[in-house]
């Protein structure tokens, strides 16, 4: 059990909780979101409480943070897309800090799960809809038939466009969970393998020499997977801002 990759994602209750025949338990994944949401907002008080003329290094950290979505999302959705700065940062800082508590010892990855990458991107694109529809009513239909194409293929291009837009979603939260679902178990799998060939009485002298390999390699994975967690979070948050860019501007 403890060398099994697949362990470290099973759902476990800690508060059952059961209301007319619903399971509405308390599990480890709702915990860590729980923990994902404390840290991220102390991070964020630590950083701007002091709010000195001459940064700390909290202070410094948030400030990055904040222009590097903040450009992130003029870039991609122009000066009126800051109007959704606190969503789209809100989703950067969730994604990123429940990836990074992942990477901790005997810690839940809750984006390894399909079904909270998934209500996230529904999320995202649930606004873009709403707004869409708030603000250029029947008009954001346009963005389903892109200028200038001859009226014999109208038909054609807007059934690609309807399929195209409906499959964001499951890009979106498939793209973060495959990722961060693929590099654990790789990770647990290399570091399993330190553990077999150091437990491995058939091998003697020559497990210690073995294990080498796979050690390394579980350490170069360990900092990849730091850099992924960080590099999901940034795709899906670019991916969220070109999409919220949509229904600012749904014509092609």
């Amino acid at each position: 059990m403890a060398n099994d990759p697949i362990h470290q994602f099973q759902i476990s209750k800690i508060i059952p909780i059961e209301v007319g025949g619903l399971d509405l338990s308390f599990t480890n994944s709702a915990l860590f979101m729980v923990a994902t949401v404390a840290v991220t907002a102390l991070f964020l008080i630590m950083g701007t409480s002091g709010r000195g003329l001459v940064p700390t290094r909290w202070q410094s950290m948030v400030e990055m943070s904040y222009e590097f979505v903040a450009s992130t999302l003029r870039s991609s959705a122009g000066n009126e897309g800051m109007r959704f700065f606190p969503f789209v940062f809100s989703i950067f800082m969730f994604v990123l800090i429940a990836n990074l508590l992942g990477m901790f010892p005997y810690f839940f990855t809750v984006t390894s799960h399909l079904i909270v990458t998934f209500a996230l991107a529904m999320v995202v694109i649930g606004l873009v809809v709403i707004y869409g529809f708030a603000k250029h009513g029947a008009k954001f239909l346009g963005l389903f038939v892109p200028h200038g194409v001859p009226g014999a293929l109208v038909p054609l291009v807007t059934l690609i466009e309807v399929i195209s837009f409906l499959s964001r979603p499951i890009s979106l939260s498939v793209r973060l969970f495959a990722n961060m679902l693929a590099g654990h178990i790789t990770l647990k799998v290399f570091t399993g393998f330190v553990v077999s060939l150091l437990a491995s009485d058939a091998l003697g002298i020559f497990g210690p020499i073995t294990s080498i390999l796979p050690l390394v390699m579980g350490v170069a994975l360990t900092g990849l997977e730091f850099l992924v967690a960080f590099l999901q979070a940034y795709v899906f948050t670019v991916l969220t801002c070109m999409y919220l860019n949509d229904a600012l501007h749904p014509s092609h």
